[in-house]
């Protein structure tokens, strides 16, 4: 008997932290994936909101000066990588909605839209 390592009773589970390590990294993979999913859209909002807000300041400069405010702030948004959605002006305000293509997750676009209101002080709609 001298020499041999005593039987531990475990044959079966040889390996069997291999596959705990391999289901732990697959978990790390799929976390890392969503996070990155939600940080592109994050970022898709992000550039949505600038582009809105400056379209929006140019339409009410243009507004000011007597010049067409939508097309100032379609220029604004186009400028900018984004489309404009809608336009409309009322009481010296401008509000504007502009549109940025987002990310293509699993196989779905997810454009984000952003909203912005320049002009004189006043209740927001």
């Amino acid at each position: 008997m001298r020499g041999r390592r005593p039987r531990s009773g475990r044959r079966g589970e040889h390996g069997s932290a291999t596959m705990l390590v391999l289901a732990a990294s697959a978990l790390l993979m799929f976390v890392g994936v969503a996070l990155s999913g939600v940080t592109a859209v994050v970022l898709a909002h992000r550039s949505a909101q600038a582009a809105a807000d400056l379209a929006a300041l140019a339409a009410a400069s243009a507004a000011a000066a007597g010049v067409d405010a939508c097309a100032a702030a379609d220029r604004s948004a186009e400028a900018n990588e984004a489309s404009l959605s809608s336009c409309e002006q009322a009481d010296g305000a401008v509000t504007v909605a502009v549109r940025v293509g987002g990310p293509r997750l699993l196989g779905r676009d997810y454009d984000v839209t952003a909203r912005a209101r320049a002009g004189p002080a006043g209740p927001v709609p």
